[in-house]
């Protein structure tokens, strides 16, 4: 990978266009490890209990090695306008994409794991230029879409401490050094915990935090009684009910990265097919609807080249450390944001609104009975329409 020679400053600090230019050793490298496969057994009639099933994998995988183009998606990525900036020690990376409306809301969007920024490619364009997509220009954006701190090309992290709040804290100094004062900032999984936390860091720049998939702040927190149970409709029931899966049968992954993530590192980092069955299985369990191949949810190409990210990027450990350093950050709110928040609700999401009232200011709460835990890939056209009804009020 690379950047580009020239940069600019802006703010007295330095931010650097920059272009993906993957070597071809690298790609080489990759063929040569997808043919040299050493295959594990399987348990017959699993299918995906215990975890990706072989078969399924290995045609995945061939795919991979003589069908996917990764120069073609490459050449799409280079296509939006990309840039590098140090901010607290560590290079982040981000798509800045500025509309044609004079008058466009910057909005700052965090993905989450197991995603990257190819999760938007979807949303930009009717975000930031609505009137060619058949909106209008009073809801036009422009985007500051970073990669998360040890996740793609701002990996790998270089010192322990990166946590949700220090990436709020990141974000605000980007927001900042680009000229933006007054913003709005939206996320899904890791970034429905970045996204209100930037609101709580910056409450005099932050008109207003949006997410989707949320969890941690959202939902209950311990068991739930059965008299407030009593008291839950049928989609919060069905909510409740997914929670209790997952926390059962579904966490662990995250276990795994919130306490050993060196650990996993090494299998993940070593081996492209390792990395492409720890993501696939997610994209797999958290589509909708999960019954199905990730492929029925989320184009196949999309999906590799979302998994590329980490593997050429050398990743997988970076960003699996994140877990780690939220589950030991030690820091709990015990106040409640005053910054307006607005909810999605997909059909794979989990977020209940009275829980997530107790923490937050909620001003729009929507449910969708389509969509997962991937909205911007699964359903662009929902997420950008509640994106804009949330922000109409606040510009």
């Amino acid at each position: 990978m690379s950047a580009c020679a020239d940069s600019f400053l802006f703010m007295s600090e330095t931010i650097t266009p920059f272009r993906i230019d993957i070597p071809q050793s690298d790609l080489d490298d990759l063929s040569a490890r997808l043919t040299a496969v050493r295959w594990p057994a399987e348990l017959p009639g699993a299918e995906w209990s215990r975890g990706v099933p072989l078969g399924y994998l290995k045609e995945l995988v061939e795919y991979w090695r003589t069908s996917y183009d990764w120069r073609k998606h490459e050449a799409e990525l280079n296509e939006i306008p990309q840039f590098t900036t140090e901010i607290d020690g560590q290079n982040v990376h981000f798509l800045h994409v500025r509309s044609p409306e004079p008058d466009a809301m910057p909005l700052v969007l965090t993905h989450g794991w197991p995603g990257s920024v190819v999760e938007f490619l979807d949303v930009i364009g009717p975000l930031t230029d609505p009137v060619a997509h058949g909106g209008v220009a009073a809801d036009a954006f422009h985007l500051v879409i970073p990669s998360l701190p040890g996740f793609g090309f701002s990996g790998p992290t270089r010192e322990a401490g990166w946590n949700t709040g220090r990436v709020a804290a990141a974000w605000a100094e980007l927001m900042g050094r680009l000229g933006y004062q007054r913003y709005g900032a939206q996320g899904g999984d890791l970034g429905a915990f970045v996204a209100p936390e930037l609101g709580r860091t910056a409450t005099d720049r932050v008109v207003g935090v949006h997410v989707n998939a949320a969890t941690f702040g959202f939902i209950p927190f311990g068991d739930v009684s059965e008299e407030e149970r009593a008291t839950f409709t049928d989609a919060e029931l069905a909510r409740l009910e997914r929670l209790k899966d997952y926390l059962d049968d579904g966490g662990g992954y995250f276990q795994i990265q919130a306490t050993r993530p060196q650990t996993l590192a090494y299998g993940l980092h070593d081996s492209p097919v390792g990395q492409l069955a720890w993501i696939v299985e997610k994209f797999k369990e958290w589509t909708f609807p999960a019954a199905e191949l990730p492929e029925s949810a989320v184009d196949r190409d999309l999906l590799l080249t979302n998994v590329m990210l980490y593997w050429l990027t050398g990743t997988a450990g970076s960003a699996a450390h994140m877990y780690y350093e939220n589950m030991h950050a030690g820091t709990w709110h015990s106040s409640p944001a005053t910054t307006p928040t607005g909810v999605a609700v997909f059909a794979h999401d989990v977020a209940i609104r009275r829980y997530a009232e107790y923490g937050n200011n909620i001003t729009h709460w929507s449910e969708y009975d389509r969509g997962g835990h991937f909205a911007a890939l699964e359903a662009p056209d929902l997420l950008v329409a509640d994106v804009r009804t949330f922000f109409g009020p606040l510009r």
